[in-house]
């Protein structure tokens, strides 16, 4: 499938380039950025995931590199995945991010988010009924983001990740919302 381009006021959503691939070993390298995951990746963990990213958009939809429109640069990602772990709300379709912590705090990740959503609303249709985002309990700066973007906690849904056993922040929280409530016009924004 051809990678949709998408565009914001600052913001470029589009395939992953080659030169993609350095910065975001650095950012997957970075503590503070890997900050809610059991640990940082390596330049080869890193490759490796860009590399399923690419495969994984052949299911009509996947993760976006993010580029800054103003000078270039590539700053994270943002977009769909299908969780391969079993849980009460699998199988879904998640929406996430990972952005260069120098970019933070300036909505970049909420402005790709929305234009994510607002894709899928037009062009993700049923089985899909519904999108869902997930972190741990600590990490406010995503869960901030999911509730800007529209989506609520479900606290019943709330579980201790299947793949993180051992991990001391294996407790995540869930938020989701229906397409059809996705589908209807936002008057905050």
């Amino acid at each position: 499938m051809t990678v949709p381009v998408l565009e914001t006021q600052r913001l470029l959503l589009r395939e992953w380039r080659d030169h993609d691939r350095a910065p975001f070993a650095r950012l997957n390298a970075d503590p503070t950025v890997m900050e809610h995951f059991p640990t940082t990746l390596s330049v080869e963990e890193s490759n490796a995931f860009v590399d399923s990213i690419e495969a994984a958009w052949a299911d009509g939809f996947g993760l976006w590199a993010v580029e800054d429109r103003t000078t270039g640069e590539f700053i994270g990602y943002t977009g769909f995945a299908s969780p391969s772990f079993q849980t009460s709300f699998t199988p879904c379709i998640e929406i996430g991010w990972r952005f260069a912590a120098h970019t933070w705090g300036a909505g970049r990740a909420t402005e790709a988010a929305r234009a994510a959503i607002d894709w899928a609303t037009k062009n993700l249709r049923a089985p899909r009924d519904e999108i869902v985002s997930f972190t741990t309990t600590g990490n406010m700066r995503s869960r901030r983001v999911m509730e800007k973007i529209g989506l609520v906690r479900d606290e019943t849904a709330d579980f201790d990740h299947p793949r993180l056993p051992h991990w001391e922040y294996k407790r995540h929280v869930l938020y989701r919302r229906s397409m059809v409530d996705l589908r209807r016009p936002d008057p905050s924004r």
